[in-house]
């Protein structure tokens, strides 16, 4: 039996964190949550995860800078952006960079259900 599809959720915020994680943990599927691009991409965990769901503004490292890095090197998943503050400028970089959606915070969990489905196929 093959392991179950990794979701790497990225948010400064420790609720939506959570909250994304037992989302995705309900389907089935295997969350990890990082704080940060910068834990994101020191960890072990950039190259198992074949869904990133990452917030636009955070300390540091933005998520669509965090994006651009892994593009760039190759190993960019499958995105899926989320932001209290989408702007049309935003909206176009990530749909430039080829990400996947970029929702507004607050969003509802069926909105994200339907995402994640979309990336990784029914669980």
């Amino acid at each position: 039996m093959s392991s179950p599809p990794v979701v790497s959720i990225v948010d400064d915020d420790q609720a939506v964190r959570r909250a994304l994680g037992n989302l995705v943990r309900s389907f089935g599927w295997e969350a990890r949550l990082f704080e940060s691009a910068e834990a994101f991409l020191s960890s072990a965990d950039v190259g198992e995860t074949a869904c990133l769901v990452s917030d636009i503004r955070m300390p540091g490292m933005s998520g669509i800078e965090m994006h651009e890095y892994l593009l760039a090197r190759g190993k960019a998943p499958v995105t899926i952006f989320i932001s209290a503050y989408p702007t049309p400028a935003l909206e176009t970089r990530a749909a430039g960079n080829g990400a996947l959606v970029l929702l507004q915070k607050p969003y509802h969990s069926s909105v994200m259900s339907h995402w994640l489905t979309v990336a990784l196929g029914k669980p």
